[in-house]
């Protein structure tokens, strides 16, 4: 009865009834049978609850518009298979149910299923060309200053003592503190009496923890607690005297920001620049698709960073889980961001993927300001162990290759000249500003030295220019999850929750992709050409054609 008044009512059919008539279902009961007991009561169908929370995002629903939706809509019903008297479920449920998926891995796990079912309708394949690229999300927490944080973290810690057990706050908690900590903070930059407010609120943040801990089992502290007394170490030392001092760069020193807690209530959240434009406190995501032009563009992996971390270490791991899903690309088109010789010569060796993306420039000060004697301009000679200057000197010591602290930089064979040499040169100060008047050259080890000069040599050919050119696509995908789908800010706090965020945004994205694609063996339409355009053809004026177009 579902699917004959579906079918009545939408007789075109409607993307989550796309999802039951193509795919039967991303997922069945069986594929989740691992993350519930064996006993105890029934729960609701975890493939039917992992259908709506995609179609969720697909719509951009609450948990309790969703929950409407499947009492309400027929093609929900439709697309979870259900009767048509069927009263849902309490839209908690769906909290409930993220909570279980944010657990281990099982967000990708929930990832490799969709994929895999996409795979088995012949939607997506392995060995085509592939893109990936990165945008900042926003943590759903505010901006806080210094002040801010320290002050709303002993009041997220008082709120949840005061919920758990409140009678430890019996003896410690007066009319100051309700005056203080009694609502949610709002300073600014430039409270007044800043040096008081730092020293009061340090003070009270230090009874509180003191207090708990005299009185109470340090198991039973929740993560406001946990999250007070890492954010007091952080902003706060004592002195010789046993007094509570305020951190600063000079005094004390501060965490870096790939550690510092910038909000109580999610603190794997971080701060980070990007350059002198964007700034932001959440994390990074990593998004990659598919882009062969034969075929429709399929979002095959998703990945949650923290902020601060370099787009270089997100690689191996796109790499690794497009492995288990029998996903890998024949190539793979990056920016500067994510290439490296050691990414580049391990995709080839691990993968026999082919990384294509503008590597690293020369650091060395020679190659920023376009003058003097660079790396490349001396002769290196593997087999002798020795390196020739351009004015024909050679080295007289061949060091290495000595690792680096970087896991995505290549190690280096360091050869010296000495002082002798390098002293009577009449273009010293071309090659070297060393006061000793000896130049060093770092290069990598032969096999990734080859690799450089080929790649960049590569690069400067138009056949490879034409192919990275598909790159810029993504930024479009980019732009379609962050402002389409909301991705920009997250919807739950935590790193695993934003995680599992970004995995239904995309199985969405799949979907509302794929169903607007025309059936097996029909070439796509094409779009007609715009009244201008019929307009300079009818006058015989040129104008620049396009694949989009009829006739074209």
């Amino acid at each position: 009865m579902t699917a004959q008044v579906a079918r009545a009512s939408n007789p075109n059919g409607t993307t989550a009834m796309w999802v039951r008539d193509r795919l039967d279902g991303l997922w069945c009961d069986e594929d989740f049978a691992g993350w519930y007991p064996r006993d105890g009561r029934p729960g609701l169908s975890p493939a039917q609850l992992a259908t709506v929370c995609v179609l969720q995002f697909l719509l951009g629903l609450s948990d309790r518009q969703a929950a409407e939706a499947v009492r309400c809509r027929i093609d929900f019903k439709y697309a979870m298979a259900l009767e048509l008297d069927d009263p849902g479920f309490h839209h908690s449920v769906l909290a409930d149910f993220r909570e279980r998926l944010a657990e281990d891995d099982r967000a990708d796990h929930l990832f490799d299923l969709a994929l895999a079912r996409l795979q088995e309708a012949g939607l997506v394949r392995e060995r085509t060309t592939q893109r990936t690229d990165s945008t900042h999300v926003l943590a759903a927490v505010r901006d806080l200053t210094r002040l801010e944080l320290v002050t709303e973290a002993v009041r997220a810690a008082l709120e949840e003592v005061a919920s758990t057990a409140g009678h430890l706050l019996a003896d410690l908690v007066d009319e100051d503190w309700g005056h203080r900590y009694g609502r949610p903070v709002r300073l600014g930059k430039n409270p007044t009496r800043p040096k008081t407010r730092i020293n009061t609120t340090g003070d009270d943040a230090a009874r509180l923890l003191e207090h708990l801990y005299r009185h109470a089992a340090p198991r039973v502290f929740g993560p406001r607690v946990q999250s007070l007394r890492q954010i007091m170490v952080q902003n706060y030392y004592q002195d010789a005297a046993g007094r509570l001092r305020w951190r600063t760069e000079e005094d004390g020193g501060l965490p870096p920001s790939s550690r510092a807690i910038v909000s109580p209530y999610d603190t794997s959240a971080r701060y980070a620049r990007h350059g002198h434009i964007i700034s932001w406190t959440g994390f990074s995501a990593h998004l990659t698709e598919t882009c062969a032009p034969d075929g429709p563009n399929v979002i095959t992996d998703v990945a949650t960073t923290a902020a601060t971390a370099h787009d270089t270490r997100a690689l191996p791991g796109i790499h690794t889980r497009l492995h288990r899903r029998g996903l890998l690309p024949a190539e793979h088109l990056v920016d500067s961001g994510y290439t490296s010789l050691v990414h580049l010569e391990q995709a080839a060796r691990r993968h026999q993927v082919t990384v294509c993306g503008p590597l690293p420039t020369n650091p060395t000060r020679q190659h920023r300001r376009g003058e003097g004697f660079g790396r490349d301009d001396f002769r290196i000679d593997f087999d002798r162990r020795q390196v020739t200057c351009p004015q024909g000197q050679v080295s007289s010591g061949w060091h290495g290759p000595y690792p680096t602290s970087s896991p995505t930089a290549a190690p280096l064979i360091v050869a010296r000249f000495t002082k002798a040499q390098c002293g009577p040169c009449p273009v010293r100060s071309q090659c070297t500003g060393s006061r000793e008047g000896a130049r060093n050259v770092g290069f990598p080890p032969r096999e990734l030295r080859d690799l450089q000069l080929r790649a960049r040599s590569e690069q400067q050919t138009t056949e490879w220019k034409t192919r990275y050119a598909v790159r810029s696509g993504v930024e479009g995908t980019v732009n379609e999850f962050a402002h389409g789908y909301g991705m920009r800010r997250c919807r739950y706090r935590g790193q695993p929750k934003a995680h599992l965020q970004h995995v239904f945004t995309a199985i969405a994205v799949n979907i509302e992709r794929l169903s607007g694609m025309p059936p097996t063996g029909e070439a796509p339409p094409a779009r007609p050409p715009t009244a201008f355009q019929d307009y300079l053809d009818q006058h015989e004026i040129h104008r620049p054609k396009s694949w989009r177009t009829v006739g074209s």
